[in-house]
């Protein structure tokens, strides 16, 4: 029988229940997250207070944890492709992060999707389905997701698509705060990974 390929494995077996549970429940971080949590966190605490002005830290972290737990719970191109897609999508329709410069994000929407789709399938191939180490497959997902992000970022840049006053803050965006949203979202997703180990 032929192996299975990586997308059509996961780290552990679930029920059909909680396989549906939590696939539902990925995909509403997926697309809730990035649309609302940066309005909900302006409601709650003041505009100049560090967590306003750096939501999309605390937005890029959550959604690059719930694409590492897709990478490791979820199963199938459909349920691996929503997720993937959904969050940059809901982050532009929402504005709430990129705010002005929105817009001009339609056009890292591709390089968005290939790099969320890199760093899933980095998990999928070297933890799932080679068992090796947790943080191997996180330091090469975001490596290569970075580098996805921030080097169409730069190509779009030189062929003039960005307004100039834009392009600090979007290759902040697009370089840095990538690396950094990753490596977050990768030690939150080890803490559920680890718990999930706990309990099979």
């Amino acid at each position: 029988m032929e192996k299975e390929t990586a997308i059509n494995q996961r780290v552990h077996d679930f029920s059909k229940s909680i396989d549906i549970m939590q696939t539902i429940l990925i995909y509403l971080i997926a697309l809730l997250v990035p649309t609302f949590l940066g309005e909900i966190l302006k409601d709650i605490f003041p505009a100049t207070s560090i967590v306003v002005t750096k939501s999309q830290l605390i937005i890029g972290s959550i959604v690059n944890a719930s694409l590492i737990v897709a990478a490791m719970n979820l199963k199938g191109w459909a349920k691996i492709l929503g997720v993937v897609t959904m969050p940059s999508i809901s982050t532009i329709l929402g504005g709430y992060v990129f705010k002005t410069a929105s817009v001009f994000m339609v056009y890292m929407i591709p390089a968005i999707w290939i790099g969320n789709f890199a760093l899933v399938y980095t998990y999928k191939k070297i933890l799932v389905q080679k068992s090796k180490n947790y943080f191997l497959a996180g330091i090469v997902g975001i490596v290569i997701k970075v580098a996805i992000i921030f080097g169409a970022f730069n190509i779009l840049k030189l062929i003039g698509i960005f307004p100039p006053k834009l392009i600090t803050n979007l290759q902040t965006a697009m370089g840095m705060v990538q690396a950094i949203t990753a490596t977050v979202g990768m030690l939150i997703a080890f803490v559920i990974y680890k718990l999930e180990c706990i309990h099979k």
